[in-house]
């Protein structure tokens, strides 16, 4: 069974279903349905047309629900006459299920789990696996998010903004369960910049990608994370990072900089840098100075203080973070790292002691207590 090809079929299908009439909520229950339907079938007898085969298979589960249900009687017109198996319509609704999955309504949580389920095809329990939380609470919240955005009507362009923002939340989750919430996001964003032609959707894929090329080097064997100074630069993958490159050149020299492309461009100049000592650090810092024009983010502030303590030394650095406020996660561990720099262990080890306390991880916080243990064996 090919989950990657049903999952790529999700949104088209369930676009499909919602054009002819239905509810998204019921629709994309029906979609789920044919999509069981289909891991059992398929494997014995698959269809010429898969995409077509869904749809058939949808519609129908569609008509069933409809018609067992009392209470939507009212629906009895979309019901009179099924249509004729056949292709299935070349149209692609699957712009217009970001937009309607990225509703301003929904709550940052919801509109993630939304997307992974009506664009990305995966399953309840996936995504409950992937966020860590049981089935049931997962289903509860699809639940929501689905009656909430029910009665939405699509008579004006989306938000690309909010659609972009669900994607790098996922895109953040990184990997849970038996889902790679990472290379899912990669996969849907290429989706939508297949489908819109946006500056930022490429500044977000680019970046999405220059990040994951440097996965297999963020983890030593034993699971330990690796900072960016000291990862193995052999085992990033140097044709995600030249995918990526190329992508942000094209989206750059259309001058409609966003906050995407300025963030790819960052992490350009790290995968640019043979050496971590070669880095061109200068060049960060303007491109963090561009990215706060655009977005005036606090963790901004704070990654543009470590770039400004490795261009223009570690003083210069923690005089930058001390305009910030302290209650800013990963503060005390960026005031850690700059006060080693300047040459102060005992501020230092007491500061990543602090750090790893407040680390929101448990690769994190063993990282942050072992720099800690380092500088307190050497005094």
């Amino acid at each position: 069974m090919n989950e990657t090809l049903l999952r790529g079929l999700t949104p088209s299908v369930l676009g499909i279903l919602v054009r002819r009439g239905a509810d998204f909520a019921a629709a994309e229950d029906a979609v789920q349905d044919a999509l069981v339907e289909a891991i059992r079938v398929w494997p014995t007898d698959p269809p010429r047309d898969p995409k077509g085969w869904l749809v058939t298979a949808a519609w129908r589960k569609f008509l069933d629900a409809t018609r067992a249900d009392a209470a939507r009687r009212r629906r009895e017109d979309l019901v009179d006459e099924e249509p004729a198996p056949g292709p299935a319509p070349a149209a692609d609704d699957t712009l217009r299920l970001y937009f309607l999955c990225a509703h301003p309504s929904l709550t940052p949580s919801s509109a993630v789990a939304l997307t992974l389920r009506a664009v990305g095809g995966l399953t309840t329990r996936q995504i409950a696996q992937a966020y860590l939380v049981p089935e049931a609470t997962m289903a509860q919240r699809i639940s929501r998010a689905k009656r909430t955005v029910a009665g939405v009507r699509f008579d004006r362009p989306g938000d690309v903004a909010t659609v972009l923002r669900v994607l790098y939340l996922v895109f953040n989750e990184g990997y849970s369960g038996d889902v790679d919430l990472a290379a899912e996001a990669i996969r849907l964003t290429r989706q939508l910049a297949a489908a819109i032609d946006h500056p930022e959707v490429a500044g977000l894929l680019a970046l999405m990608l220059l990040h994951h090329a440097r996965r297999a080097a963020r983890t030593s064997p034993d699971g330990g994370l690796v900072p960016l100074a000291e990862q193995d630069r052999g085992r990033w993958d140097t044709r995600m990072i030249a995918e990526g490159v190329a992508i942000l050149q094209a989206a750059l020299v259309r001058d409609r900089l966003g906050e995407y492309q300025a963030q790819a461009a960052i992490a350009a100049l790290h995968a640019d840098a043979p050496a971590a000592e070669e880095t061109d650090w200068v060049q960060i810092v303007e491109w963090y100075d561009e990215l706060m024009r655009l977005t005036d983010n606090p963790v901004v502030r704070l990654n543009r203080a470590v770039a400004v303590g490795e261009a223009d030394g570690p003083r210069a650095g923690l005089a930058a973070l001390a305009a910030l406020d302290d209650s800013l996660p990963r503060h005390t561990a960026v005031a850690a790292y700059l006060h080693e720099r300047d040459g102060d262990p005992a501020t230092a080890a007491r500061l990543y002691a602090e750090a790893a306390h407040k680390a929101g991880n448990l690769a994190e916080r063993n990282h942050l207590t072992r720099r800690a243990a380092h500088l307190n064996a050497l005094r």
